[in-house]
């Protein structure tokens, strides 16, 4: 048999192991080579194709299955998940006595800009001293009832309009959420599920909204060990990113009341600042106390009196009035 049959005869028994000889399945290199070789036999010069270099084509990458040892840093990354948006109806939010961009000036407005200033300079290192993670702040309370919610959803609206930051609304009462029923939105999968859950990713259970530069991070399944997974180190590296993802955002977490509850003690621990909402002529002295000395360890905390009607200072200290939480 001679070298021509020798060949003819490879290329049959591939053709019967499954091995694709077309042109598609011909490597890039295969392609690129000479289609003719000179093979010499006796004194006699004859030429002959080269024999193709074959793709097999394995199971474990056919159309519809990933290589079980395929990395999300190939070539074959797939396309970068996005956030899902939801439209809050502005409309209604504004006859429920809360900021939206949309508003004319209100008295309201304008003591969230005086509110919001100072916290805008902690976070963006404009201040004398250098705040850790200043951009990740929880607004908190005493007690409940207060209007911690009403406090975060205002400072989210007001943060909103500033030309230059985004802002990311938090849901972290995970006890009692209420973020998306005062926007009047469908509870989702949120925060605690993101804990949980190793498939997802942050864009999963993000939302953007029809607020230009708000997005809204719900709280998510009720879980029976909530304080334990907000301790976590998933949520420290979660935290690490929100805080450091993005330069220009600031990161709004509506956190439980510090008294009758672990949660926001645990959040305090990573927060470089915290907002107490006291109403006005109803939380005690006693209560206001204690509670700051359950976030000594937050090196910014701020107090945001609440409540407070017909001042006519307010404006200059940041007291705002009639709300209705």
């Amino acid at each position: 048999m001679n070298i021509i049959e020798q060949a003819a005869k490879r290329l049959e028994e591939l053709r019967k192991a499954g091995i694709d000889l077309s042109a598609e399945g011909l490597a890039p290199a295969a392609r690129r080579m000479p289609v003719k070789e000179h093979l010499e036999e006796g004194n006699t010069i004859t030429t002959a194709p080269v024999a193709p270099i074959a793709r097999v084509v394995e199971p474990s990458v056919l159309p519809g299955r990933l290589a079980p040892y395929a990395r999300n840093d190939t070539p074959f990354e797939p396309t970068a998940r996005k956030s899902s948006s939801i439209t809050i109806d502005l409309a209604r939010l504004a006859a429920r006595g809360y900021i939206t961009p949309d508003s004319p000036r209100t008295q309201l407005a304008d003591e969230f800009r005086v509110v919001k200033r100072p916290l805008l300079t902690n976070a963006f290192g404009k201040s004398s001293v250098p705040v850790k993670q200043g951009n990740l702040i929880m607004i908190t309370s005493s007690m409940p009832g207060e209007g911690k919610t009403y406090a975060s959803i205002n400072l989210a609206m007001s943060i909103a309009m500033e030309l230059d930051r985004t802002v990311l609304l938090v849901d972290a009462d995970v006890a009692r959420p209420a973020v998306l029923e005062r926007l009047g939105l469908r509870n989702t999968k949120g925060l605690l599920d993101l804990l949980t859950d190793p498939e997802l990713e942050l864009s999963d259970v993000m939302f953007r909204t029809n607020v230009e530069k708000l997005s809204i991070l719900p709280a998510g399944t009720h879980h029976p060990r909530a304080t334990e997974l907000l301790a976590s180190e998933g949520m420290s590296r979660l935290l690490d990113d929100l805080a450091s993802r993005y330069t220009d955002r600031i990161v709004i977490f509506d956190a439980p009341p510090l008294l009758p509850s672990t949660e926001s003690r645990v959040l305090a621990t990573h927060m470089g600042q915290v907002v107490v909402v006291v109403e006005f002529e109803r939380t005690q002295q006693s209560a206001v106390s204690q509670a700051l000395s359950t976030i000594e360890a937050c090196p910014v905390v701020h107090t945001m009196l609440n409540k407070v009607v017909g001042s006519e200072t307010a404006s200059y200290y940041g007291y705002y009035g009639n709300a209705p939480y």
